[in-house]
């Protein structure tokens, strides 16, 4: 398939994931200039009363300059005073491979994000779901995609996936009531390593998290405070939030480089750094493997 050209500032991206861990090269992120809490559309957000939007705009200042330094290419979908939480770029679309899949979102106060993000990709080939679907469900894993069977994304929309990646082994993950999205209790760090949280799923999906992965597993409590919602950018290198002291200290000890940040005005939305990045294009972690930080015995 033709790689088609981003309008705009993306304009000579080349769109090519294969993977949730190799180097992030470019990534689509939207600033939380609006974003306030109104319908409380998730268990998080049930929680707080309101977000100090100065803040949450500075500490995503910080998230991208940081992104920056580590040399990624930071593309910016315009914020729109109606959109509350369009910081989430996450979960209007994916890229798998070289194409670009727009979500449908279920909840009516964010279906005007998908609009945005159409108008932004206008004259490139994309594929646009009839069925309910978030991309904080769906995690590429190079010929498997593991997909959380939410309260989000429908089982439709997953047999729509199927049928748009015939080669891609597609796995439904059933999640726990309250459960957001996937990438809210699972985050794949390299090709071996994951962080999840047990309780999250069901018997049999557990079982096929343990047999694909070696897990590190994340506490309840982490697990409220966004805890698994990091980001890998590559050569085992990854964001975390800095509150979270005991995990972070475990992924340090498991041979990654964890670039602490404080993202505590925005986790109280119900997402962190994972859900707010849209990566358009990661190396495939075979082609730089001689690049990666060699791990020490774990």
């Amino acid at each position: 398939m033709e790689v088609c050209p981003v309008k705009d500032t993306a304009a000579k991206t080349e769109l090519n994931c294969s993977s949730e861990y190799g180097q992030l090269l470019d990534v689509l992120v939207s600033e939380p200039r609006h974003m306030r809490i109104e319908a409380k559309i998730n268990e998080t957000q049930k929680h707080f009363e309101e977000i100090e939007t100065n803040i949450a705009l500075q500490q995503h200042r910080d998230f991208v300059h940081l992104l920056k330094e580590e040399g990624v290419n930071v593309h910016q979908l315009p914020s729109k005073s109606h959109l509350h939480e369009q910081v989430f770029t996450r979960d209007i679309g994916f890229v798998i491979g070289s194409r670009f899949y727009i979500c449908q979102m279920k909840e009516e106060v964010r279906k005007g994000e998908s609009k945005e993000l159409a108008e932004w990709l206008k004259g490139m080939e994309t594929y646009t779901f009839q069925s309910p679907i978030e991309g904080g469900d769906v995690l590429v894993d190079r010929n498997t995609i593991w997909v959380g069977y939410s309260g989000r994304t429908s089982m439709e929309a997953i047999q729509e996936l199927k049928q748009q990646e015939p080669e891609k082994d597609v796995h439904p993950l059933p999640l726990a009531d309250g459960v957001l999205h996937l990438d809210c209790v699972l985050n794949i760090l390299d090709a071996h390593t994951a962080l999840a949280f047990p309780e999250a799923f069901t018997d049999e999906g557990w079982q096929m998290i343990q047999n694909r992965f070696r897990v590190i597993p994340v506490t309840k409590d982490e697990t409220f405070h966004m805890g698994p919602n990091v980001l890998s950018i590559g050569l085992n290198k990854v964001i975390s939030l800095s509150r979270h002291t005991r995990l972070n200290k475990k992924l340090e000890a498991e041979g990654f480089t964890v670039l602490p940040v404080d993202f505590s005005e925005i986790i109280k939305s119900g997402g962190a750094f994972r859900c707010c990045t849209l990566p358009l294009h990661r190396k495939d972690p075979r082609d730089h493997i001689d690049d990666i930080p060699k791990k020490g015995c774990r």
